[in-house]
């Protein structure tokens, strides 16, 4: 049977990091680690390379800007479109 997927918050993902850490402090191998995380080895190295040394806080903030950036990116997808439409309506080629 397929494991579901969870999604998880920034600061359960620098929960998981700092546990991972201690861990591998403490003696235990890579694969032990990731087992108890219960997340694969590339879903550990993608969290690390992006949320590795941030505080919980910093995290969210990223969270929060990526997702504007995001909306702010659709708004100007959207302008454009739309004045792309007036240019092609303004010359009559409808």
């Amino acid at each position: 049977m397929p494991r579901r997927r969870k999604r998880h918050s920034p600061e359960q993902i620098i929960k998981k990091l700092r546990d991972a850490d201690a861990m591998l402090q403490a003696g235990k191998d890579i694969a032990a680690v990731l087992q108890a995380l219960e997340v694969s080895e590339s879903t550990y190295i993608r969290w690390k390379n992006q949320y590795g040394g941030m505080k919980a806080e910093e995290a969210k903030r990223l969270k929060e800007l990526e997702d504007e950036n995001k909306r702010l990116k659709q708004l100007v997808a959207d302008q454009a479109l739309d004045i792309q439409m007036l240019k092609h309506i303004s010359e009559g080629n409808w």
